[in-house]
């Protein structure tokens, strides 16, 4: 079908669109004219989101920018019960005093983003423990719990996984799709939101969520859904050797953010090109087109685009040059992700397996002893040619490598 709305047509064009529940109806909606708001939730289960979050991100910045309003609903409340999508085990459960600060933290992540105020296209940031920690369970079972099937919910890929691997299912959990629905109610009634977005492992909730808003409110409510997202080598997104890829610097270096994006395999550029920059889809085609050592200077534009999105272009600009200096110049230049050691500790030695993993370039001293016995660890651009070297700086500060793309100093103080 020929599409009306500029949302859905660039929405398909990056590749966010993975399902949805009527489009042509969806896509008369948004071309109506008018910002037409939507949402997506997340749990406060940490101060920071990582890089696995950045397709959701990603795709309110794109609704804003299409003229449309985006709502990040802050789960205050469904974080005290966690979601069981995807999960092994149930989470543990937090605080009101961690989840607040945790949205704090999650806060800081989306003005970066998104831009927020009163206007009809701004921005909102809503939690939904103002409705659900004041809701009485009895009615709730009432006009609530009577809409949804037992016999539908077990076939529900949040439950059904975790039954099928007799993995414990607490009722705390079970309850989280109902309150994820009425969520997408309790929206629509108080900012008029039409639409609830999320990860395609969320496509079971949403739908729910659309069924209830026909049966409680008579409303007309629509899901779409992202596809999940690995790289091309079948890695998870936002996750490497050394930890997640948080999106806030004071939990990961900008520099660091940078280089993951730059180490970004070849057959994914132009994906993350268009699902991670605001680059025109001219401008990545021309980029797409490179091959060879050419597609370096494409990893290079993505990964200065997509900091500059998350911490500022000041920053990005920083991170390049930083990478510049170390990459093409052979320094040790200021601005590598630093980890400070006791002069003293420093001066007496350390074993190399056990400094490259207190620099955070190797997970283990069985990654880094691989690291060594493969000929891709380097002091000082020197490689490292024994695993049982003691390394020792009496002051000053050593240049570490791992493989050819990732850096770090390690300073004695």
């Amino acid at each position: 079908m020929t599409l009306k709305s500029e949302f859905l047509r660039e929405a398909k064009a990056r590749g966010f669109v993975h399902q949805i529940t009527d489009e042509a109806a969806l896509d008369a909606r948004l071309a109506q004219g008018g910002p037409v708001p939507a949402y997506i939730g997340f749990d406060a289960t940490a101060d920071s989101l990582h890089a696995g979050s950045l397709v959701q991100i990603m795709i309110l910045r794109l609704l804003q920018r299409t003229g449309h309003k985006p709502i990040v609903l802050m789960g205050g409340g469904t974080t005290k019960i966690g979601d069981p999508s995807g999960k092994d085990e149930a989470r543990k459960l937090l605080t009101d005093a961690d989840i607040a600060a945790n949205i704090a933290g999650i806060r800081k992540v989306f003005d970066r983003f998104l831009t927020f105020g009163a206007g009809p296209g701004d921005a909102a940031m809503v939690d939904n423990a103002d409705w659900l920690d004041k809701l009485l369970y009895i009615p709730l079972l009432r006009e609530v719990g009577r809409h949804f099937s037992v016999n539908r919910m077990l076939t529900m890929d949040s439950v059904k996984l975790r039954l099928e691997r007799d993995q414990p299912l607490s009722f705390l959990e079970f309850n989280y799709m109902v309150l994820q629905s009425y969520d997408f109610v309790e929206l629509a009634k108080r900012h008029g939101c039409a639409m609830q977005m999320g990860g395609s492992d969320q496509w079971g909730n949403i739908v729910m969520g659309v069924e209830l808003g026909r049966r409680l409110a008579d409303k007309q409510l629509f899901g779409l859904t992202t596809p999940l997202l690995t790289t091309s080598s079948g890695a998870k997104m936002g996750k490497t050797a050394a930890g997640a890829v948080w999106l806030n610097a004071d939990k990961l270096p900008v520099y660091d953010y940078w280089q993951y994006w730059r180490n970004t395999e070849d057959a994914d550029v132009t994906r993350f090109l268009k699902l991670f920059t605001d680059l025109p889809l001219a401008e990545i085609g021309k980029l797409a087109d490179l091959r060879g050592a050419e597609i370096n200077e494409a990893k290079k534009i993505l990964a200065f685009e997509a900091t500059k999105l998350a911490h500022g272009e000041d920053a990005a600009r920083q991170a390049a040059e930083t990478a510049r200096r170390t990459f093409e110049e052979g320094q040790s230049a200021e601005g590598l992700p630093t980890v400070e050691i006791p002069k003293a500790e420093f001066a007496a030695g350390i074993g190399v397996l056990d400094l490259f993993v207190r620099a955070g370039l190797a997970a283990s001293k069985g990654e880094a002893r691989r690291l060594v016995q493969g000929k891709g660890a380097k002091i000082d651009d020197a490689v490292v040619e024994n695993d049982a070297l003691v390394v020792k700086r009496e002051d000053g500060a050593a240049k570490l490598t791992a493989g050819k793309k990732r850096h770090a100093l390690v300073k004695a103080v």
